[in-house]
């Protein structure tokens, strides 16, 4: 506003800057970078058309440590941004999944199981698990068997006496069940 009272109305630079309220000095400022910006904005160019999976990141450290220019990163990061090289960041490929099938709603008791372990800690901090065995149809409780450990043995045979006290699921899932005890 100061420079368009002063080159189109005729007044004093220094009553243009009284009445803006600015200091001469504001006034009189000029960049002397311009000369060097515009070398800064070639560079940027060139390696950005060279290599063009470089970002900002890897210019900069080209120019810092191969080319030896003192240039302040911010600096050469506004240039690099004016010139709008920035690089545009690819969303991430999204997985198109099916939908799950529907769940199998049983009809009667014994079609299918579910099974989970489940572990907790005792008060003086020893952890100890416990394998529960339910049946879908009616959330009956078949077995629950726990340990401080519960390797593949001692399953096998819980899941073994359920089977010789409720007999076998018809189903398991979408598989028929086999001897659970017998080695795949």
């Amino acid at each position: 506003m100061a420079e368009t009272a002063v080159n189109e109305k005729g007044v004093s630079i220094a009553l243009a800057c009284r009445t803006f309220e600015i200091s001469e000095a504001c006034y009189r400022y000029r960049p002397t970078l311009g000369d060097e910006n515009a070398e800064i904005a070639d560079w940027l160019l060139r390696l950005t058309a060279t290599h063009r999976v470089w970002g900002f990141g890897l210019c900069f450290l080209y120019l810092k440590n191969i080319k030896g220019f003192a240039w302040n990163h911010k600096r050469v990061y506004r240039i690099y941004r004016e010139l709008e090289l920035n690089l545009r960041i690819k969303p991430g490929k999204r997985l198109k999944r099916d939908k799950p099938d529907a769940l199998a709603v049983p009809e009667a008791p014994n079609q299918t199981w579910s099974m989970d372990f489940m572990a907790d800690q005792l008060a003086d901090g020893r952890s100890f698990r416990a394998l529960n065995v339910l049946d879908d149809f009616n959330r009956e409780g078949l077995g629950i068997e726990v340990d401080f450990s519960l390797p593949a043995a001692p399953v096998a045979r819980v899941l073994d006496q359920i089977i010789d006290g409720a007999g076998r699921p018809r189903r398991s899932g979408s598989k028929t069940v086999r001897n659970m005890s017998a080695a795949p």
